[in-house]
């Protein structure tokens, strides 16, 4: 039966070395750097294995967070005081002392909660994709997952096997050997 070109495949390997093996083997068999990412139960170093780095846009995230949270506690205390106004000894309805408090505390609001949003999507949760996955990575093991073999299911196969894989599981079928 053939398998669909947007196949995933995921190579399991037990130390680090199998897995930098792994990276240069599909390198090798012409699996471009963003089509596959190395999967593991602890923080590696990026890049440690060979793979590209990934480019991330977190720092958007507060910028706009915060411009939006200024925005809207200018909005509202303007709008507060055109709505209610109140003259009191001459002084002006819009005054700004009193809005600085308030357009801070938006600022920091829409920064604090763009910022944690920004974490959630740069984080790709929650995850739609059908990738596989093999619980063994949570005790120890280092997963190779390839998200684009393009047609070449067999050749990225192959090319994990020769790098020393323990074990090969697709999102079809499950578990291979």
């Amino acid at each position: 039966m053939e398998r669909p070109a947007s196949q995933a495949v995921l190579g399991l390997f037990q130390d680090a070395d199998g897995v930098a093996r792994g990276v240069d083997a599909l390198r090798a068999a012409g699996v471009r750097g963003g089509d596959f990412k190395v999967l593991t139960d602890s923080p590696y170093p990026e890049g440690a294995f060979g793979e590209e780095r990934e480019q991330h846009r977190l720092y958007v995230f507060p910028f706009a967070g915060a411009a939006c949270g200024f925005s809207v506690g200018l909005l509202i205390t303007v709008a507060t005081q055109m709505a209610y106004p109140m003259v009191t000894g001459g002084k002006p309805i819009l005054s700004i002392p009193p809005m600085i408090n308030v357009m801070y505390e938006g600022t920091m609001l829409g920064a604090i909660l763009f910022t944690v949003l920004g974490i959630i999507f740069e984080s790709r949760l929650p995850d739609f994709s059908r990738a596989p996955y093999d619980p063994r990575i949570s005790e120890g093991y280092l997963g190779l997952l390839v998200t684009r073999t393009d047609g070449r299911e067999a050749a990225v196969e192959q090319a994990l096997r020769d790098a020393g894989a323990v074990d090969i599981v697709d999102n079809r079928s499950g578990r291979t050997t």
